[in-house]
């Protein structure tokens, strides 16, 4: 499972599901949209939306850090 995160450098959402995927030994990359203007036009393309994270889960989408939907889309819980 293919798992991405769009994120900001200053977001403490953003590291708090980084920090989440971590815990549950998921490996994940990492898209900072502050720095990366083609990944942030790509995400909000994607969403409809400007806020982060943005957590991509194979085809699912995922905005702001929600653990139940993320350990659902996971097959954690």
């Amino acid at each position: 499972m293919r798992v991405t995160i769009y994120t900001t450098s200053t977001c403490p959402y953003c590291k708090l599901a980084k920090e989440f995927m971590r815990e549950h030994s998921i490996d994940f990359k990492e898209v900072d949209v502050g720095s990366d203007s083609a990944a942030a036009k790509e995400m909000i393309e994607k969403t409809g939306q400007m806020g982060v994270p943005v957590i991509e889960i194979g085809s699912e989408l995922i905005v702001g850090f929600d653990k139940k939907k993320l350990s659902k889309a996971l097959g954690l819980s």
